[in-house]
C-alpha cells in the first residue's frame, strides 16, 4: 500500500518546484540598450536577476523530490524483488519515464538559470551597430515547469505502482519461510 505520508510531502515539494519555475518564467531578465551620457558608446542594462534564484530553487526542490522517491523505492533495482504483475510492468515503464522527465526538467531549469545569469559586458561605439543584449529565451523556464509537472504525476504513479507490486509478494512461498511449498508426507 502506498504511504500517504510520502505522497503528500513529495507532492508539496514538487508543487514548490513548479511554482518557482513558473515564477522564473515570469521574472526572467530583460535588457535595454542605453547610451552613455557623452553619447560615445552603447551598452546593455539588465533588470532584476531574480529569475536565476527561482530557477535554481526549482532545480533543487525537484532534485529533493526525485531523491525522496528513489530512496523509498530503492531506485527500483535494490531491495526486495517484486512479484510478476501488471503493477510491476507499469512501475518499470513509469520509472524510466520519470527519469526522462526529470532529466529534461533539470536541464531546462539549469540552462535557463545559467543563461539568465549571463549578462553581456561589452560596449560598442555609438557609430557601430548596437550591442547584442542576450537574455534567456521565452519559454525555457516554462518548459522546465511543464516537465516538473509531468515528473510529479509520473513519479507519484510510479511510487503507487511500485508499492502495489511489492504488496503480497512472498518470495519463498505462502508462509514466507524457506520451506518447500509442497509438503511431502511419508508413505507406508
Amino acid at each position: 500500500m502506498a504511504s500517504k505520508l510520502l505522497l503528500i510531502p513529495v507532492f508539496i515539494v514538487d508543487l514548490i518546484a513548479f511554482s518557482l519555475a513558473v515564477a522564473a518564467e515570469q521574472r526572467r531578465s530583460t535588457a535595454t540598450i542605453i547610451q552613455d551620457k557623452e553619447k560615445e558608446y552603447n551598452y546593455c542594462q539588465y533588470d532584476s536577476d531574480i529569475a536565476t534564484g527561482y530557477g535554481v530553487g526549482a532545480f533543487l526542490f525537484l532534485m529533493v523530490s526525485q531523491a525522496i522517491v528513489m530512496a523509498v523505492t530503492r531506485c527500483f533495482c535494490c531491495g526486495k524483488s517484486l512479484g510478476p504483475s501488471s503493477s510491476r510492468a507499469w512501475a518499470i515503464i513509469l520509472f524510466i519515464t520519470c527519469w526522462v522527465f526529470f532529466i529534461i526538467a533539470e536541464m531546462c531549469l539549469l540552462a535557463g538559470s545559467v543563461r539568465n545569469a549571463y549578462h553581456t559586458k561589452y560596449r560598442t561605439i555609438f557609430s557601430e551597430n548596437p550591442p547584442s543584449c542576450q537574455t534567456v529565451r521565452k519559454g525555457v523556464f516554462g518548459a522546465g515547469a511543464a516537465f516538473v509537472f509531468f515528473n510529479t504525476i509520473v513519479s507519484l504513479f510510479y511510487y503507487i505502482c511500485y508499492a502495489k507490486a511489492g504488496d503480497g509478494f512472498l518470495p519463498y512461498g505462502p508462509g514466507g519461510s524457506r520451506e518447500a511449498a509442497v509438503g511431502l508426507a511419508t508413505y507406508k
